[in-house]
């Protein structure tokens, strides 16, 4: 049982049998990937044992850090949102860090308040999701000074290194299975023209189309909201006519789910009216009355990922780009 006094590093090192400086590296990193050795292993159940706890405030005086991560994320009330936020809060907390997270309106100018809100509170570093493309000059008249950024979810085409989902192969892996299926009109509801997610989407899909000989008639790619709403308007606009497609991609599940309502409306019968292929995996598509196939994107794991990549930045070390893998989850709608 722990007392009432502060366990000092310098008891912990004598009782462990190691060097102070030992005790302060192995309590202040997270588990390496290969596991903790013996020695820290013994460190870290003396200071537990005695009731140590690290003082963030004098170690953010020695290293002028503050252990805390910037977050800035548009459009939270989302599942997928949500998700990716929750990667990222786990593995910072792995990593020993805090996190601010501010969630902005899905607009430049609110997420440019919110990333000077992040800076002033001395942030680390920060990960940025919801950038808008073309978003270079946005990151050329930010004032963070050295501070390390990773854009999340949406690269924004904004010179920023990021972690992404594959999404230019998650539409191509759509397209592949719609041919597959035989359908060759096709449409795209595409999503907001600003959202990287959206855009590589709609480009796999049509480039590997293309590669397959069959084209997308302009007229088949409906910008939309990324809601339900958004999905039902760009669905009424396809369906309601006797020039109907037989196949639809929506870029996002939310917006297929709009889709649905509407062909339900129409009397349309799915797949053998019309095929429909959505994007993320939310939860709620597999329990749906028919099944949506759909394009499963790690949301959990792209938010880890980044987090991890934004503490060894803070550390100086160089980050690359990443794009994590999707797949192609087959069920009724198809």
């Amino acid at each position: 049982m722990a007392d009432e006094r502060v366990a000092t590093l310098k008891e912990i090192a004598r009782i462990a049998g190691v060097h102070t400086s030992t005790v302060s590296r192995v309590l202040r990193q997270s588990e390496p990937a290969d596991g903790w050795s013996d020695a820290a292993r013994r460190v870290r159940e003396v200071a537990e044992e005695l009731g140590y706890q690290r003082n963030q405030w004098a170690a953010s005086l020695r290293t002028r850090k503050t252990n805390t991560l910037g977050v800035v994320m548009t459009r939270l009330t989302d599942g997928v949102v949500a998700t990716t936020y929750q990667g990222i809060e786990e593995a910072a907390a792995l990593a020993g860090y805090s996190v601010l997270l501010s969630s902005p309106p899905d607009d430049p100018e609110a997420q440019r308040r919110a990333i000077e809100l992040l800076v002033g509170r001395q942030v680390d570093g920060l990960l940025l999701g919801g950038l808008h493309a073309p978003a270079q000059p946005f990151i050329d008249q930010l004032s963070v000074g050295s501070i390390p950024m990773i854009a999340v979810t949406r690269h924004g085409q904004s010179g920023l290194p990021f972690v992404v989902a594959d999404d230019v192969e998650g539409g191509a892996l759509a397209a592949r299975h719609l041919l597959d299926r035989g359908h060759r009109d096709v449409a795209v509801i595409a999503g907001p023209a600003h959202a990287t997610t959206a855009l590589d989407r709609v480009h796999g899909f049509q480039s590997a189309l293309t590669d397959l000989g069959v084209a997308v008639r302009p007229d088949r790619v409906v910008p939309s909201t990324l809601d339900v709403d958004g999905g039902v308007r760009a669905a009424r606009a396809l369906l309601d006519t006797p020039d109907r497609p037989r196949a639809i991609f929506a870029v996002s599940d939310v917006m297929a789910v709009g889709v649905l309502g509407v062909a339900r409306d129409l009397g349309l019968s799915l797949p053998d009216d019309l095929a429909l292929v959505g994007y993320n995996d939310i939860p709620i598509v597999a329990q749906l009355p028919v099944p949506l196939t759909t394009v499963r994107s790690p949301a959990r794991e792209i938010g880890a990922t980044a987090c991890r990549a934004l503490v060894e930045a803070v550390d100086g070390q160089p980050v690359n780009n990443i794009r994590l893998p999707v797949e192609l989850i087959v069920r009724g709608t198809t």
